[in-house]
């Protein structure tokens, strides 16, 4: 025997069985205490050297909401607005442990405080560890987006001076989500 539903009759069943299961998943966020999203960098963030003068510190960072699945994170800064043709790679860090949800201020300087396991990849500076903004003086506000990757694997296994074309290539490869915040930066 068969039975003839109505479709109006099976469309609040389905209406509510997907607001219930999007009210209960987090959404990946990431934010920054020292750093507004869409905010501007302050002097603490901008690099020393190269023309600029600032405290070359990363700002603290906090994310919560990660995916289903996530073992380990990764944390980039990148400025697309760099003179380059191929943009600026301020900040690569990962093999961060999925247990981690925050950074403090200045975790990306020497002798910062970093989880057991992370790894400081090699900038656009040259040099692992966070390499503030600092765009050419006249150039219109550049972009730095702050990205925390939230990964499928407990660690990228890279050589100790891989470029960060290559860690942004494994992260790609291996990224199950990302949150991310952009501030701007001139002079």
């Amino acid at each position: 025997m068969r039975h003839h539903f109505p479709l109006s009759s099976l469309l609040p069943a389905a209406v509510l069985a997907l607001s219930t299961g999007l009210a209960g998943a987090a959404e990946f966020s990431l934010r920054s205490p020292q750093v507004r999203d869409g905010g501007q960098l302050g002097t603490a963030q901008v690099f020393n050297g190269f023309g600029c003068s600032g405290g070359n510190r990363s700002p603290a960072l906090q994310w919560s909401g990660a995916p289903q699945g996530t073992k380990s994170f990764a944390v980039t800064v990148y400025d697309p607005d760099a003179p380059t043709g191929s943009g600026w790679w301020h900040w690569v860090v990962y093999n961060l442990p999925a247990s981690v949800t925050s950074l403090p201020e200045g975790a990306g300087t020497v002798g910062g405080i970093l989880p057991t396991g992370a790894v400081q990849g090699r900038t656009d500076y040259g040099t692992p560890g966070f390499g503030g903004a600092c765009p050419p003086a006249g150039d219109k506000p550049h972009r730095y987006i702050f990205t925390v990757h939230a990964l499928k694997t407990d660690k990228l296994d890279l050589p100790a001076d891989a470029s960060p074309a290559l860690v942004g290539f494994m992260l790609h490869a291996n990224r199950l989500g990302q949150a991310r915040f952009t501030a701007t930066y001139g002079r």
